[in-house]
């Protein structure tokens, strides 16, 4: 296991060719999350932002668009400053669930391939927080690695503890390891979290958008 700002620090230059090229789904996800954002989106959350591949073309869409990103590594987010110059962007250096997403601020909420690191509990503290950042009607999509099975899931879940246990690193401490959940799953924690509904409405192979929604 790495540390998650040491992890990504290493792999920032090479990060856009390995999502594009190498992780299957994630180029046609890119695209397909732009054409979900909502017409009228004006002020919208990106959590675990990285060099910023998905708003690509969600700033073809929306040129004015104001975007608030939040990412734990900062090469990430100079990769991505770098990239946007001149785009309404407000970029914050620290993990999500401990910053101020504020109530009611957001018409629009997304994250990409960043979930899959964290607890169901953890995860439904997230959501809860999420849901009460976006304005009445607003919608969270989610694009992340999710599984198919419980057993695949539990495998996951029981080696992170496994290996955590074996190196005496503390559940709360943000390491890179894998624990993708079902969508059942997601599905799950998003209306626990108090969303009024979520469904998938894209999938190739293990990578899936889940759309969630707030009355």
């Amino acid at each position: 296991m790495e540390k998650m700002d040491e992890f990504f620090t290493v792999r920032a230059e090479g990060y856009d060719e390995h999502m594009l090229n190498e992780v299957v789904g994630c180029r046609e996800c890119y695209a397909k999350m732009a054409e979900l954002v909502p017409v009228g989106t004006k002020n919208l959350l990106d959590l675990g932002c990285g060099t910023g591949l998905e708003l690509e073309g969600i700033f073809e869409r929306f040129p004015a668009i104001s975007v608030t990103g939040i990412d734990i590594t900062k090469a990430m987010l100079d990769r991505l400053s770098e990239k946007y110059q001149g785009k309404n962007i407000t970029l914050i250096c620290g993990d999500y669930f401990t910053a101020d997403l504020g109530r009611e601020r957001f018409d629009t909420v997304i994250s990409f391939q960043t979930m899959h690191h964290f607890s169901h509990e953890k995860k439904i503290g997230l959501y809860r927080k999420i849901r009460d950042s976006l304005k009445s009607g607003g919608v969270y999509i989610e694009c992340d690695y999710m599984v198919e099975t419980q057993a695949e899931e539990d495998k996951w879940y029981s080696e992170n503890a496994r290996i955590r246990k074996e190196q005496d690193i503390s559940e709360d401490e943000f390491y890179h390891y894998d624990t993708p959940c079902t969508i059942e799953n997601q599905i799950k924690m998003f209306k626990t979290a108090g969303f009024s509904s979520a469904e998938k409405v894209f999938k190739i192979e293990n990578t899936t958008i889940i759309i969630a929604k707030k009355d």
